[in-house]
């Protein structure tokens, strides 16, 4: 079975991703095309990059990095769950994204981003990034405003319009997942 990691890119005290993540797994876990599990940047502890090597090398030297990396290995495929900081992507995203390189590999990336633009700055900024690491980004995507998908900015209420887009989102990471799985074989 496939499998595809909801990754919740904040670490932010309060942070709005951790009512998005939940409605992006609660969506997820009602298919039937893959499994869907939460990887929650706060759960590995990762300092500022802290290894001595480049990561396209693969000589990891801390175990946060190989707790990180074997669980990035795991997976399939990814949904990248992010707000814009600064019309740009969260440090603590960015910096976890640099532990590893193969890791990432052929594999696909969707993106659901939250923000006063609905976080689409972030996400251009991801799919360079995607794209470096040898990720196939899909088109689709969920934006979130934070005017008109939170109430005061902090309690999420999504438009029922987004649960369409998370839906095509969701479709396109399994099937490019599925299509990327002899790459990641050979």
């Amino acid at each position: 079975m496939t499998k595809i990691g909801i990754i919740l890119g904040s670490t932010r005290p309060g942070r709005n991703g951790e009512a998005v993540t939940h409605w992006v797994l609660e969506h997820a876990r009602r298919r039937t095309d893959a499994e869907y599990e939460l990887v929650d940047l706060l759960d590995y502890k990762l300092p500022l990059l802290d290894e001595p090597y480049p990561a396209a090398m693969g000589q990891y030297s801390q175990p946060h990095t190989h707790e990180w990396a074997a669980k990035i290995a795991s997976l399939d495929g990814f949904v990248i769950v992010t707000p814009e900081y600064n019309h740009s992507v969260p440090g603590a995203l960015k910096n976890a994204i640099d532990f590893l390189a193969a890791e990432w590999a052929n594999k696909s990336v969707g993106f659901v981003s939250y923000g006063s633009t609905g976080g689409t700055r972030a996400v251009e900024h991801l799919r360079l990034i995607a794209g470096e690491l040898q990720m196939a980004d899909v088109r689709s995507q969920v934006a979130l405003s934070l005017f008109t998908d939170f109430e005061n900015f902090s309690v999420f209420k999504p438009a029922d319009t987004q649960a369409d887009a998370l839906a095509g989102t969701l479709e396109q990471v399994v099937a490019w997942s599925k299509a990327l799985a002899p790459l990641r074989a050979s």
